[in-house]
């Protein structure tokens, strides 16, 4: 694989074993700088797995085990003396809202907090507001910034990960079927954040809804079977031109 100027993440033979099972398999691709990077397929395909690996989970999970290499800006995420923080420049949004026992302030602030970069009061008034804004956030909330997170609803607390993610400043951000429990109107507010988040993240997008993949991604692979089957511009996948028949079976709604 040759590595660019345009290439955030480059990924060579990529495996992962929990255990006696594998769940990815010599997976090699490219995550371009600032576009939204698509990967769908069935359960169990290897997609969180991918994820996990390039945000280096396996340091906290000890019967995940990792072969390959994975590059970050090109430089192999393993000679990272601190994982911490590698992790600094990733922000992750999981399938199922993950709300910390704080206020709706106190979750977007805690990460520049523990990273020491709050700077002033001041300062941390203006990046939380910046940051829930950016979620699409900051009209439903800013009356209520001392209530505990907990209680707003699933999508608001689903943005309100999005704004906490983005509070470390990340350099990228991935998101793991981030609508699973979000209404559908909810989801459309989310993913026109994405499409204006892309101008300043990379993103990486796992979605169970294929068609979400067709809205937001630039490029979308296909997983099966802890196989990257295929990668293509989204537009080509979509058209029916997928070079393999799974990945067009699985398009289409004939399997998964």
């Amino acid at each position: 694989m040759v590595s660019t100027a345009h290439n955030k993440i480059e990924v060579q033979d990529l495996s992962i074993h929990y255990g006696a099972h594998k769940a990815l398999g010599n997976v090699s691709l490219t995550v371009r700088k600032n576009e939204i990077f698509g990967i769908i397929g069935p359960a169990n395909s290897g997609k969180t797995s991918f994820l996990n690996a390039v945000n280096r989970m396996d340091m906290m999970r000890p019967n995940m085990n990792v072969s390959g290499t994975v590059r970050i800006d090109g430089i192999e995420t393993r000679s990272w003396r601190n994982v911490y923080a590698l992790r600094r420049k990733i922000g992750v949004v999981f399938p199922l809202p993950v709300g910390l026992p704080l206020t709706v302030y106190d979750n977007v602030a805690l990460a520049p907090r523990l990273a020491g970069t709050a700077g002033s009061r001041a300062d941390l008034n203006e990046l939380v507001e910046r940051c829930l804004r950016r979620a699409a956030l900051w009209d439903e909330v800013k009356d209520r910034l001392t209530h505990l997170g907990s209680l707003l609803s699933g999508g608001q607390q689903q943005r309100l990960t999005i704004a906490r993610a983005l509070s470390q400043s990340p350099e990228i951000l991935m998101l793991d079927e981030f609508s699973i429990a979000v209404d559908p109107v909810t989801t459309m507010r989310i993913e026109d954040v994405l499409k204006e988040l892309k101008e300043e993240v990379t993103i990486i997008l796992v979605t169970n809804l294929v068609q979400q993949a067709n809205r937001l991604a630039d490029r979308t692979a296909f997983f099966l079977n802890g196989e990257c089957v295929e990668i293509d511009d989204t537009e080509t996948l979509f058209s029916g031109s997928a070079k393999d028949p799974r990945t067009n079976d699985y398009i289409g709604g004939k399997f998964g």
